[in-house]
């Protein structure tokens, strides 16, 4: 919170004026992931989850509680966690309205419908992992094999909460600082959720003291990301 007088703040911040809300989703910036899991069949779902965020190596997942995702989780632990590009936002949209459960929960949204190949639907491909049974998706330029840990119901009973614990992670080459271990921030952007617009990442506006990432001089992750994704701005159905 800034606690700074009024009298030192920019003119703008003082003319702003709050208003009191009720927005349909709270989903205020956040990152699209694509998640692989095994049917019961043996078969694979694909779905695209807009509420994931990491804490060391876990990766804590928001899911609907009567999608197929959580279905199978609850008994098979197994995941892949693919994280598209912006310029990937098509195949996320694709992906949007269509559900691996049969009937189709009422929960659902309108207009939403079983489909059993999502991977075809969408226009995506599996690729194999190493250490779990989903696939992979191939051209998204982060993929996090893990297992779920803990699937537990959350506060208000409507989603279920996901601990996954990332075993393998998988980066393209050219989003690496070379002969590192390091994502290259300016070369990587992460397809973001914001209020159900899609987008991707602007220039950079600086970089945490606690970053590990080689610098080979002041600002030149910030030249890079100019040159660096565009960014889109589409409406579209929540995932």
């Amino acid at each position: 919170m800034n606690t700074a007088p009024p009298s030192i703040l920019p003119a703008r911040q003082t003319a702003a004026t709050h208003l009191e809300i009720e927005p349909s989703v709270l989903y205020f910036g956040t990152p699209v992931v694509l998640l692989s899991t095994e049917n019961q069949d043996g078969s694979f779902n694909l779905a695209p989850i807009s509420s994931a965020w990491a804490l060391g190596r876990t990766v804590v997942i928001g899911l609907g509680r009567e999608g197929q995702t959580a279905y199978n989780l609850g008994s098979r632990p197994d995941l892949v966690i693919s994280l598209p590009a912006p310029a990937q936002w098509p195949a996320v949209e694709r992906l949007a309205p269509l559900t691996g459960r049969h009937p189709v929960p009422a929960s659902k949204p309108q207009g939403c419908r079983f489909e059993p190949d999502k991977f075809a639907a969408a226009g995506l491909t599996g690729e194999p992992s190493q250490v779990v049974r989903p696939p992979r998706v191939a051209g998204c330029p982060i993929q996090l094999e893990a297992r779920a840990e803990r699937v537990r119901p959350d506060a208000s009973g409507d989603f279920v909460i996901v601990e996954a614990v990332v075993r393998k992670v998988h980066a393209d080459s050219r989003i690496v600082v070379p002969g590192t271990d390091h994502i290259d921030p300016a070369a990587w952007s992460p397809l973001i959720y914001n209020f159900r617009h899609y987008f991707g990442l602007g220039p950079e506006l600086g970089h945490s003291y606690r970053t590990r990432s080689p610098r080979t001089g002041e600002g030149s992750a910030a030249e890079a990301a100019l040159a660096g994704p565009a960014r889109w701005c589409i409406p579209g159905a929540a995932p």
